[in-house]
C-alpha cells in the first residue's frame, strides 16, 4: 500500500513538473510574440496618424486603414487568395527544387576534395551574376510559363544553401572526426552521427536565407508576364495609380514571408534540441 501511495506520488509530481514546464515555455513564447509586435504596432499607429494629419499624401502613401481596407475588398471577392496562393506555390515549388539541387551538389563538394575544385569556381562564379540578368533568357529557353518563374526562384534559393552547406561540412571539427575513427565509426556512421548534426546549423542558417530570396526572387519572376500574384498585383497597383493595392502587396510580403520563415524556426529548434540555445527555450 505504501509502494502504491509513493508511485502515484511520484507520477503526481512528475505531472506537476511537467505542466510547469508546458506554462512556463507558454508564457516564454507569448513574451516573444509580445514584444516583437511592439515596433510594428507602434510604426502603424504614427503611419495613421501622420496620414490623418495630412503629412503623407493619399496618393502617395495612403493610411494603413485605406491599404487594410483594399485587402479585405480583395478577400471578398476571392481575388485575394487566388493571388496569394500561386506565389506561396511558385516560393514553396523554386525553394523545394533549390534546396534538393543545393543539398546533392552541396554535399558532394563538402565531402570529396576534388569535387570541390571542380564545381565550386563556376558556382562562385553564376552566384556573381545579378538575378534580373536570368529573366530574359529563362523567358527565350522556357517562356512565360510557370517553368520559368519556378526556375528564377530556385536559383535564387540555391546559392545560401549550397554555400552554408559546404561552409558546415567544411567547418566540423576534426577532432570529432578522429575519435569517430577511434571508436571505429563506418565513414557512413561518421556521418550520420558527427557530419550531419555538426553542419546542421549552418545548412539551417543557408535554408533559412534561401527562402528569403525566394521570396525576393518570386517579385522578379512575377514580373516576367503573369497574370496572377502579388507580384502582379504590384505592376496593376502601379499601372491603375493605386498606391493602397502596391503596399497591400508588399505588407502581404511580408506577414507570409514572416510565417515561413517562423515555420522554418520551428523545425530549426526541433531539429537542434540538443544546442543549448534551444534547451533554454
Amino acid at each position: 500500500m505504501a509502494k502504491s501511495t509513493g508511485e502515484l506520488t511520484g507520477v503526481y509530481i512528475r505531472e506537476h513538473t511537467k505542466k510547469k514546464e508546458r506554462n512556463k515555455k507558454k508564457k516564454k513564447q507569448t513574451e516573444v510574440v509580445l514584444l516583437g509586435s511592439i515596433l510594428p504596432v507602434l510604426l502603424f499607429i504614427l503611419w495613421e496618424f501622420l496620414s490623418r494629419q495630412g503629412v503623407f499624401p493619399a496618393y502617395q502613401l495612403p493610411a494603413p486603414s485605406a491599404v487594410f481596407s483594399a485587402i479585405l475588398d480583395m478577400a471578398a471577392t476571392g481575388a485575394l487568395w487566388e493571388h496569394i496562393s500561386i506565389t506561396v506555390y511558385r516560393v514553396f515549388a523554386g525553394f523545394l527544387f533549390g534546396t534538393i539541387a543545393a543539398v546533392l551538389l552541396g554535399s558532394l563538394v563538402g565531402f570529396y576534395q576534388k569535387a570541390e575544385h571542380i564545381f565550386d569556381p563556376i558556382i562562385q562564379a553564376f552566384r556573381s551574376i545579378p538575378s534580373l540578368a536570368w529573366v530574359p533568357l529563362f523567358i527565350l529557353w522556357m517562356g512565360i510559363g510557370e517553368s520559368s518563374k519556378i526556375t528564377m526562384i530556385a536559383v535564387g534559393v540555391f546559392f545560401p544553401v549550397y554555400l552554408n552547406l559546404v561552409s558546415g561540412i567544411l567547418g566540423v571539427d576534426r577532432k570529432l572526426i578522429e575519435v569517430g575513427k577511434m571508436y571505429k565509426l563506418t565513414p557512413l556512421q561518421q556521418v550520420r552521427r558527427i557530419i550531419l548534426p555538426a553542419s546542421l546549423p549552418s545548412f539551417f542558417v543557408g535554408v533559412r536565407s534561401g527562402l528569403g530570396l525566394g521570396w525576393m526572387f518570386v517579385v522578379a519572376a512575377e514580373l516576367m508576364g503573369a497574370s496572377q500574384g502579388l507580384g502582379y498585383l504590384l505592376v496593376l497597383g502601379q499601372n491603375t495609380l493605386s498606391p493602397e493595392t502596391i503596399i497591400a502587396s508588399i505588407i502581404l510580403f511580408a506577414f507570409i514571408g514572416k510565417s515561413t520563415d517562423w515555420l522554418l524556426k520551428i523545425l530549426e529548434a526541433r531539429s537542434l534540441y540538443w544546442q543549448d540555445r534551444f534547451a533554454k527555450t
